[in-house]
């Protein structure tokens, strides 16, 4: 478990460690992108690339392993290369948590544009509080191999004091959205430059935090896009649930559970009522060590920074009873301008163009039961069910990378999202019928290396 602790960090809460600026050698180059301007970009610069896949982005600078490291599995395999223009540069903003190119300047992104194009273009924003690398592996990877253009933005604040932008409770969570907002905007702009006509397809994807972002886009702003692919979308409601729900419950019960004493069992059921379920015990301990306790505080003091004062995201490992301690955060019994901050950014589930959800049966930072489970139903509620699929991955956890520790129990959604992903580009382009909402079963008699790449929908 040591060396995935090394580099597994939460999609929530990651931490970015800076890349050193590209080799200007590797900068400019003869292919006719000169002319490429991003809108409302002070500030970019474009890079002629024999490879846009981390392969060869690893070497020249133009993407930042930390800040993909954790999010899949090792054995995940790289496409061949991709050859094309790569535009790095940041939008007009006031922060300065994001220094990779050296550069201190929020709102950075990032565009890629491969030689060999169909007609796509791909939208994605950070999971948890990482940069515009982050999901590089994951999703870049693929997507520029099948020939799409890609966009990804930091969401215009990073790490895990977040907090700290934005004028009021919220307000760096709201920022996130309108990122991607702008993003979409501009590359579309400069995709309809560079290959001198429009996207015939924009999809946005991305996980968890990223997963929240593609459910509002799609809420509030479905003229943009054709679809979108919601991996494991934090879930942000008004009259909840929410993390700020669950994981007080966590924090409370797990140590008691952890002791074994007389009160084991009960703090046990505890855990499962809040979300966390039976079967998914083996994932408690490093979740309680890495996860919950610093997403619980650091989205706290986002959304309610007057319950421990002047102190920044409370007290670490507190126990409950003492002052201020995020193990006994009560969020139903706060103030109303704390359930008015969550409102400002909350989802609806009145999304106007089709969405394909997929959430692991083991996620135990983001429960499918007080996430996933409840959006579906807020999609339906709507009357929007039509537009929406839903895949319940059987042994899927939030964090694919966990998949090497316990092959054996867990499995990898990165295969399943591309499985949705291909789903909604069939029926975009030909108008197939999307795979039926369902529990996908782990297949049996499936070796943990041929899962890699493996997930069937149907």
């Amino acid at each position: 478990m040591r060396g995935l602790i090394t580099i597994t960090m939460s999609l929530l809460l990651l931490v970015p460690v800076a890349v050193s600026p590209p080799a200007e050698a590797r900068e400019g180059g003869d292919c006719g992108a000169d002319h490429l301007r991003v809108p409302a970009a002070p500030h970019q610069r474009i890079a002629c690339l024999p490879d846009l896949t981390t392969a060869g982005t690893v070497h020249t600078g133009h993407t930042d392993p930390a800040d993909w490291a954790g999010l899949t599995q090792e054995a995940l395999p790289v496409p061949e290369a991709v050859p094309g223009v790569q535009i790095d540069g940041y939008f007009r903003d006031d922060s300065t948590t994001n220094t990779n190119h050296g550069l201190d300047h929020d709102a950075q992104f990032v565009l890629r544009l491969p030689d060999d194009w169909n007609g796509g273009l791909v939208i994605t924003g950070s999971p948890g509080n990482r940069e515009q690398y982050a999901n590089d592996r994951v999703i870049s990877d693929w997507v520029l191999a099948r020939g799409y253009a890609f966009a990804a933005t930091d969401k215009g604040n990073t790490g895990a004091r977040f907090f700290t932008d934005g004028d009021r409770p919220g307000a760096a969570i709201a920022e996130w959205n309108a990122r991607v907002t702008e993003l979409t905007r501009a590359a579309k702009v400069v995709v309809t430059r560079h290959y001198q006509r429009p996207p015939r397809r924009t999809v946005l994807t991305g996980l968890s935090n990223g997963g929240y972002l593609v459910r509002w886009q799609l809420e509030n702003h479905p003229e943009l896009y054709d679809g979108g692919v919601d991996w494991e979308g934090t879930l942000w409601v008004e009259d909840g649930p929410t993390l700020l729900d669950y994981l007080p419950r966590a924090l409370t019960a797990y140590p008691r559970y952890a002791d074994g004493g007389a009160d084991a069992e009960r703090a046990h059921a505890e855990l499962v009522a809040a979300g966390f379920p039976e079967g998914s015990e083996f994932l408690w301990p490093y979740h309680h060590r890495y996860y919950w306790d610093l997403t619980q505080r650091i989205y706290r003091e986002e959304i309610d920074p007057s319950f421990d004062g002047e102190t920044e995201a409370g007290t670490p490992y507190c126990e409950p009873g003492s002052p201020a301690c995020d193990a006994d955060y009560d969020y139903a019994g706060r103030p109303r301008e704390v359930h008015e901050a969550v409102e400002r950014i909350g989802l609806t589930g009145e999304i106007g163009k089709p969405l394909l959800t997929l959430h692991g049966t083991l996620d135990v930072l983001l429960p499918i039961a007080r996430d996933s489970d409840v959006y579906a139903d807020m999609v339906r509620a709507r009357g929007r069910g039509a537009l929406h699929r839903y895949y319940r991955i059987e042994d899927g956890t939030h964090t694919d990378a966990l998949v090497d520790v316990f092959p054996e129990r867990l499995r990898a959604l990165t295969p399943c999202h591309r499985a949705a992903f291909v789903a909604l580009e069939a029926h975009l382009s030909d108008g197939a019928v999307l795979p039926p909402s369902s529990t996908v079963p782990r297949p049996d008699g499936v070796s943990p290396r041929e899962l890699v790449t493996r997930c069937s929908l149907r």
